[in-house]
């Protein structure tokens, strides 16, 4: 071959090979070869995801700590670093799907548009969308919207689920979208939407989150069905069944429920208030029998 030619291709071949083989390594030998874990947070899902004073915390974020020392365990590296990535909901499914982060530990729904482009453990939690609206607020149903302006957050099934109603129903409702959920909730508060469609358990974790939380309220009957869980790249079937394995484990041997009670039961940062949820009947239901698969 001509050494003019190998220089010229096959030396950008054979860095092209490397560069390809580099970025198909999964999780698990990217950590035995020194690398660090990389997880993806929220700044205000509460409770599943956000940060106080600095630091990512809740209760997907205990999940995702606790996978995160399985990891440690089943590589032998008992100083593997983990790293914190914020994302937004219109960043976190490209976050895992160009290998940005490992773990997207926050609220998202699995579904099977998104399991086109990623995979997901067993679900942590199954919520509906509803909608938050003022205390003095006219609108208690879906129907009450006409002629009035909803807000939802980009990058969320609920905002989706909004878009469909509204076409099917030829519905006369502005739908506007918000960056954040704090955005949504502050444009409620504000009188610039009159209600914010989103998984009522954030709905209620956000007005929990409020100086006055009683200014506003939860109302509606489910918009859609959400079963939440943690997100992972769906080119590395090694790790997702450590992730898949460990999950169970939680579940099976019933420790999901202490690390559910914390952040759903009792007092949270940052003022100190409890969301008073209990595991729904449909959660525990799921639970008898855990899988991955969602009928979604």
């Amino acid at each position: 071959m001509n050494l003019t030619f190998w220089k010229l291709f096959g030396g950008t071949v054979l860095a092209l090979g490397c560069a390809l083989g580099a970025s198909a390594q999964g999780v698990l030998a990217k950590v035995q070869g020194g690398g660090k874990l990389v997880i993806a947070h929220r700044e205000m899902a509460v409770p599943f995801s956000y940060v106080q004073a600095g630091k990512p915390m809740g209760y997907a974020m205990d999940l995702c700590l606790r996978i995160a020392g399985v990891v440690r365990r089943k590589t032998g590296m008992k100083d593997m670093p983990v790293e914190f990535l914020q994302v937004t909901p219109a960043t976190r499914i490209d976050a895992i799907r160009k290998g940005q982060a490992d773990l997207e530990c926050g609220s998202t729904t699995n579904n099977a548009e998104r399991r086109q482009a990623v995979a997901f453990t067993i679900p942590h939690f199954i919520t509906g969308a509803r909608l938050l609206v003022r205390r003095a607020s006219p609108v208690d149903r879906l129907e009450d919207l006409e002629g009035r302006k909803v807000v939802s957050t980009q990058g969320t099934t609920p905002l989706k689920a909004m878009q469909q109603l509204i076409r099917e129903r030829h519905m006369a409702v502005t739908l506007l979208e918000a960056p954040e959920h704090g955005k949504a909730v502050e444009m409620v508060d504000k009188g610039e939407a009159d209600a914010f469609v989103m998984d009522d358990v954030l709905l209620f974790g956000l007005a929990a989150q409020r100086p006055d939380p009683q200014s506003l309220k939860v109302v509606g009957r489910f918009v859609t069905t959400e079963p939440l869980a943690i997100m992972l790249s769906k080119d590395d079937p090694e790790f997702k069944k450590l992730v898949d394995d460990e999950m169970r484990r939680l579940i099976t041997s019933r420790e999901i429920y202490s690390i559910y009670d914390k952040w759903f039961a009792q007092p949270i940062a940052p003022y100190n208030r409890a969301l008073n949820l209990p595991v729904s009947y449909l959660l525990r239901d799921f639970w008898k029998y855990p899988t991955d698969q969602v009928p979604f």
